[in-house]
């Protein structure tokens, strides 16, 4: 199996291998997931989803403008929370 052979190569378990590529791959993802969640937050200039909805409520912003945005910045705090879990798990 490659997986096998490049731990020979890097003088390392298969164990050690597949347990640090996790860790980078679920770091990667992490960092991708904040910068996404920074970008909507400048946008509307708010920190949380729920100011944002707070912002809609009060007519900052109209619900058809922001209405993607809300749900993709709800999946993003909930996706950063689970990548953050899953790294405290390793």
């Amino acid at each position: 199996m490659l997986f096998d052979q490049v731990a020979t190569h890097l003088n390392t378990t298969p164990e050690r291998l597949e347990r640090d590529s996790l860790r980078v791959y679920l770091e990667r993802k992490l960092r991708v997931t904040e910068s996404e969640l920074f970008l909507l937050a400048e946008r509307f200039g708010v920190r949380t989803v729920f100011e944002l909805d707070a912002a809609v409520q009060t007519g900052r912003f109209h619900e058809p403008e922001a209405f993607e945005d809300y749900f993709r910045f709800d999946y993003l705090e909930d996706q950063r929370e689970s990548l953050r879990d899953l790294l405290t798990q390793l």
